[in-house]
């Protein structure tokens, strides 16, 4: 008598992966996604591996658990697949202090993102 399965939220076409702690800013972390949305999937590996920005590495990792969760997960075609969404989301901030002059002190943010990576199917009729 064990929990009840959830239903899928993706299309049978659809396979995603979520990062949860990557160690950027939501605003820097974005500009990486937007560069590949929209994109087949060895086009977009292709500009994030000569990407200039530091966390294009770990985005591509994300990318490279899409497309390995859609071969071995939901049987999709590894050559016909498509990055339909990506998208960043805030998560913790670690919050620290720097001692300034005349005893005070001011606050330093680090902050974490996270971003989702859902990969498509193109049909034939696409």
């Amino acid at each position: 008598m064990g929990k009840q399965a959830k239903a899928r939220r993706e299309t049978p076409a659809e396979a995603k992966c979520k990062v949860r702690t990557l160690r950027t800013s939501a605003r820097k972390l974005n500009l990486v996604a937007q560069s590949i949305r929209g994109l087949k999937v060895q086009r977009a590996l292709n500009e994030l591996e000569f990407s200039h920005k530091r966390i294009a590495k770990d985005v591509r990792k994300a990318l490279y658990s899409a497309i390995s969760n859609a071969e071995n997960n939901h049987s999709l075609d590894i050559d016909s697949l498509v990055v339909a969404e990506a998208y960043v989301g805030k998560n913790l901030i670690m919050k620290r202090f720097s001692a300034r002059a005349r005893g005070r002190s001011s606050r330093i943010e680090k902050p974490f993102s996270e971003i989702t990576i859902v990969v498509r199917e193109l049909g034939e009729a696409a």
